[in-house]
């Protein structure tokens, strides 16, 4: 800094200081002082300086018992000197991970974001796993603390892959890092596939659960996406279950965003309730129709259910941030711990070897009687030159050399050891520490099976309480304007030409949500796309308008108009997938004069008759043509159409209601994210018209019946998805939890049947097999019992049991102890002999449900062979 002497306003100031340059050295010196030392984790260990500096306090109070949380915090300042805030936020952060520490009090509750108790109430201990993990003086590397007054780790000598089963997330001078945490065991898994040359692939798991769609992960890097959803369930009709949320989200922000979401009219609800304790439950009551799928729908898209992360991987690598993807981390961790054991092997070598070392010195000099040769001797030399020449004639079988230090130690020998001198035991145990340094080096030779092994005692010693909780899956994109409430209403002026939500004393049209668009249609054969607002003009004299869907091929206008240049009378038929908002598109073969002369808007492309009436003339005998639309081809938007007659047309009147002229809708299961699909994703479950119905059965024995609307929802755990054909028989075996056998019913359903469940309701039955096939059979194994093992049964299920009523019990399987149950293929039907076989089967209706089959007509095959 440059010091000189100026004269201003005729004062003299002198040693004036230049600050140019100073702002920008001492923000670089902050930046970095940020970076290094508060926000960004070491790669070495994965932890934050306030972070390693807790850990360290507390294993130097560790003995066992708890400590009081703001004595921890008290002693952690004298190696953090930024305030006792930063290190108890810092503290219950990682007790909240549950895997360093052992707590005790309130430490908060992550789920519904409330904060833990005052310091003074809490305590805390360093778990098992952290005093097996964490620590190792002998291998740490030390530097003074910020004073001078104590020593703390560079870092930790952590053997395992912590900073990628904590996650972390830092804000620092001019970058950040997110790393998201994952699963225990799946990490552990990862670094042994690391050690065995494999490159793994590993994904986040949240404590919070839900859903996560890890498509554009991109290893955790920058660019990277994470989309994670809550788990909601349906209850019943009205009611919606949330029982996991996002990661980042707590059930008081989650609640919020319902709220707000309700308020603005994306969704309707009519009361939300949060019962979280132990575990998250938020409960979800939904106004009279209103669709339980639809509003699961919406809540991913306009709520918290789902939201959006961005990982970040940054960590200090050689005091320098590097970005790096977090299979790259898994690797540098793996090794790393590959060279800890490594030094921790070779600590452990030398001390058996000094250990081995001396006990031979030792039983040398007993067992050579070497001290009475010093018994006599006056200076510390001679004893010194004494001991060695006695050692001399027995050392070459030693590891090293005898040097001072060592023969001092033999003089410090208790007279008492010499006397009680055991020389058998000498040798046990000297042969005890050659065993184990054989051990040793056995280790160091074969390091990376060391390390499998070590790894795999991790596993086998913590790794049960370490489930995954979030699920992986792969999410459907969900259209907003497909799944938000309509909760406004569309209004009409025709003769004026407006539209919009605010027109209350004109005519009526739909619901609507403040994100649609609105399609118009004109008298002068013109149409155009807008989007809802309070008032908006689209041209006078509307014929039609509507919320218009984009893509939609099964809306189908029809309409007939007289042709401004020709005068000829033409008709077609359209449908208006996608067009430009605020463009007028013009759908006769002329603009101007053409006039449009009867218009509808069929939602499944119904095709009507109409008649149209010709103006009397002299030279016409027939004043009436019939139309049918269903003979019109279906075209696109910009198509003339066919010409009906050249002469003038007085009206045109309906005939009749048209049916739909569309082929039946053809659906697709995609089993990957759950849903319907038209795009020919998954499995084909068939051709379907309006009144067709979704059969669905599940592991816990739910049938269902639904609609093939492609917003439905279905069950994670379904084994059974199929066009639900009302002729056919259900064939089901389970186990009757309370009578402890097994049991198989037939059965049929009837089309207004909702969700039922058809085994009996206890806690231990399970469905072991359900099948829709004409004539299923099954193949029953016994439990091998006295040494005897029973032939195993095929069994017809068409020929075993009738059908009954789905509330029947159904006939017990067999007395026997069965092994397992297998579903074969189904022997061969002929459906076209169906009608004629019909009459012959009787559906046994079971009123009062029998526990015994004395009451049961039908004659049991038995397999009680």
């Amino acid at each position: 800094m440059n010091k000189e002497s100026n004269n201003i306003n005729g004062e003299n100031l002198k040693d004036v200081i230049h600050i140019s340059g100073m702002y920008k050295k001492w923000f670089l010196d902050y930046a970095s002082y940020v970076i290094l030392a508060r926000s960004v984790p070491y790669i070495e260990d994965g932890l934050k300086p306030v972070q390693r500096r807790i850990l360290h306090s507390l294993k130097e109070l560790d003995d066992g018992r708890y400590h009081k949380v703001a004595n921890v915090i008290g002693h952690t300042m004298k190696y953090h000197p930024h305030g006792d805030a930063s290190i108890g936020d810092a503290l219950v952060q990682v007790g909240q991970k549950n895997l360093l520490l052992d707590m005790q009090g309130n430490w908060g509750n992550t789920f519904t974001g409330d904060k833990a108790a005052a310091s003074r109430y809490i305590e805390v201990r360093l778990s098992k796993f952290a005093l097996e993990v964490l620590y190792n003086s002998k291998i740490t590397e030390w530097i003074s603390s910020y004073d001078s007054r104590s020593k703390e780790p560079v870092t930790l000598p952590v053997k395992f892959p912590l900073l990628l089963t904590h996650g972390v997330e830092g804000i620092a001078v001019g970058l950040s890092t997110k790393i998201m945490p994952h699963n225990f065991n799946e990490l552990i898994d990862a670094s042994i596939r690391v050690l065995k040359g494999v490159k793994p692939r590993i994904f986040p798991d949240f404590f919070s659960g839900g859903m996560a769609d890890f498509t554009n992960y991109n290893d955790g890097k920058r660019g990277g996406r994470i989309r994670v959803r809550a788990k909601i369930s349906q209850e019943d009709k009205s009611t919606l279950i949330i029982s996991e949320i996002p990661f980042s989200t707590t059930t008081t922000s989650l609640i919020s965003s319902i709220i707000k979401a309700n308020d603005k009219g994306k969704i309707k609800i009519k009361k939300i309730e949060d019962n979280t304790a132990e575990n998250v439950e938020i409960a979800i009551t939904l106004p009279a129709k209103v669709s339980p799928d639809k509003t699961i729908d919406a809540l991913y898209s306009f709520t918290d259910c789902e939201v959006s992360i961005s990982p970040l991987s940054c960590v200090i690598e050689e005091e320098t941030p590097k970005f790096l993807g977090v299979s790259e981390i898994l690797y540098i961790s793996t090794n790393r711990t590959l060279d800890l054991l490594k030094q921790e092997l070779e600590v452990v070598l030398n001390e058996m070897q000094e250990k081995w070392h001396f006990a031979s010195l030792e039983r040398i000099f007993i067992e050579n009687r070497i001290y009475h040769q010093i018994e006599e001797l006056e200076s510390w030399e001679e004893v010194i030159s004494t001991i060695h020449k006695g050692l001399k004639p027995h050392t070459k079988n030693l590891l090293r050399e005898v040097i001072d230090e060592d023969v001092s130690r033999l003089t410090e020998i208790k007279i008492k050891r010499i006397t009680k001198f055991d020389l058998d035991k000498a040798k046990n145990d000297i042969l005890k520490l050659e065993e184990r340094i054989k051990e040793v080096k056995h280790n160091l030779n074969n390091l990376t099976d060391y390390a499998i092994a070590y790894f795999k005692k991790l596993k086998k010693d913590y790794g049960k309480e370490f489930k995954r909780k979030t699920e992986i899956k792969t999410f459907e994109n969900i259209e907003a304007k497909k799944v938000v409430v309509a909760s406004k209403k569309l209004y009409v002026n025709r003769k004026e030409g407006f539209i919009g939500t605010t027109l209350r004393k004109d005519e009526y049209v739909c619901d609507c949500s403040d994100i649609d668009d609105i399609i118009a249609f004109k008298k002068d054969g013109s149409m155009i796309k807008t989007k809802v607002d309070d008032k908006t003009f689209v041209g006078k004299d509307i014929i039609h308008c509507g919320v218009f869907k984009k893509g939609d091929e099964r809306t189908i206008y029809n309409m007939i108009y007289k042709d401004g240049k020709s005068g000829n009378t033409m008709i077609k038929r359209f449908a208006v997938k996608g067009i430009t908002r605020n463009k007028e598109y013009t759908l006769t073969k002329t603009n101007k004069g053409s006039k449009v002369l009867y218009f509808t808007a069929n939602p499944n492309g119904q095709a009507e008759q109409v008649t149209i009436h010709l103006r009397a003339l002299q030279r016409l005998k027939k004043l009436k043509i019939d139309v049918n639309f269903s003979e019109i081809t279906i075209k696109g938007r910009s198509a003339n159409g066919n010409i009906i007659t050249k002469n003038t047309v007085k009206k045109v009147e309906l005939k009749s209601e048209g049916i739909s002229t569309l082929s039946a809708r053809k659906i697709w299961f995609d089993d990957a994210v759950q849903r319907l699909n038209v795009d020919k994703r998954g499995e084909f479950l068939g051709s379907f018209e309006a009144e067709d119905k979704i059969l669905t059965i599940n592991q816990q024995g739910d049938l269902q019946l639904k609609g093939f609307e492609l917003s439905s929802h279905f069950d994670e755990d379904i084994i059974v998805i199929e066009k639900f054909n009302p002729a056919k028989p259900i064939s089901a075996i389970y186990f009757d939890g309370k009578k402890e056998r097994y049991f198989i019913k037939r059965f049929k359903v009837e089309v207004k049947s909702k969700k039922l469940n058809f085994i009996t309701q206890h806690k231990n039955s399970f469905l072991e097999i359900a099948s829709t096939d004409w004539r299923p059979q099954a193949k029953v194994v016994f439990v091998k019992e006295k040494g005897k093992q029973r032939k195993t049964v095929i069994i017809n299920m068409e020929e075993f049991i009738a059908v009954k009523g789905v509330k029947a019990i159904g006939n017990k399987l067999s007395n026997n102890k069965i092994k397992e149950i297998n579903l074969l293929e189904a022997l061969p039907f002929e459906e076209e002999k169906l009608e004629e076989t019909k009459q012959e089967i009787e559906i046994i209706e079971s009123e009062n449900i029998s526990e015994t089959r004395e009451d049961n007509d039908n004659k049991q095959i038995s397999l009680d062979l």
